[in-house]
């Protein structure tokens, strides 16, 4: 792409580094901005900082909080005993779309890859352990992926989880294997947590 201004061209080399965010579409998004009103585009930038200067991720299950303590851990509406295993924070997202979950999450950061360099050590797992074992845990429910990489990581947590006797589950698949969570829609979704299984009978059957 050829510009006249270095400006514009600097913008668009910016959004292009967004994810899915190709040349095209960078230039589209920056002429857009370029036809709005000078005090909406300051007010779309300073939110845009104000997110990424202050965001916090919850102390206690890794979600994104404007707080130390996110808002789904300190709803006293919700049930503390029960922990949904997930992800990432996009997953947080597409189950509480479902509005069948009344309990609380914890954020993985990721899953076990070997293969792309993440080990045990690069999630919050120990953080997860040390959770059920200190609170009055009942259920831990794994909603990762079905994928080789997500079955890897639950076999591993359900291992470091044995001596703790919690109940260990994994949410039944509705969701076909080497599918992603947040791609699927809201009511298999739903269907897939209200029916999960112990995570000894889905292991056993893989």
């Amino acid at each position: 792409m050829q510009f006249s201004s270095t400006l514009l061209e600097n913008a668009v080399n910016e959004f292009a580094k967004l994810p899915g965010i190709g040349k095209k579409t960078a230039l589209r998004l920056v002429l857009h901005l370029l036809k709005m009103d000078a005090e909406k585009v300051v007010a779309f930038g300073e939110t845009v900082i104000k997110m990424r200067q202050e965001i916090k991720f919850c102390q206690r299950c890794y979600n994104v909080s404007d707080a130390d303590i996110c808002s789904i851990c300190s709803n006293s509406m919700r049930r503390p005993e029960s922990i949904c295993v997930v992800e990432s924070i996009r997953d947080v997202i597409a189950i509480e779309n479902t509005q069948q979950f009344n309990g609380t999450y914890h954020v993985l950061g990721g899953i076990i890859s070997p293969l792309d360099g993440v080990g045990p050590d690069q999630l919050t797992i120990e953080a997860l352990v040390n959770r059920v074992s200190k609170e009055k845990t009942e259920e831990v429910i794994f909603a990762l992926n079905p994928t080789i990489q997500g079955d890897t990581t639950i076999y591993y947590i359900q291992k470091k989880l044995q001596s703790t006797g919690v109940r260990i589950t994994t949410i039944a698949r509705g969701i076909a294997f080497g599918g992603e969570l947040e791609y699927a829609d809201e009511l298999t979704l739903g269907r897939s947590l209200q029916n999960r299984m112990p995570v000894e009978s889905y292991v056993s059957h893989r």
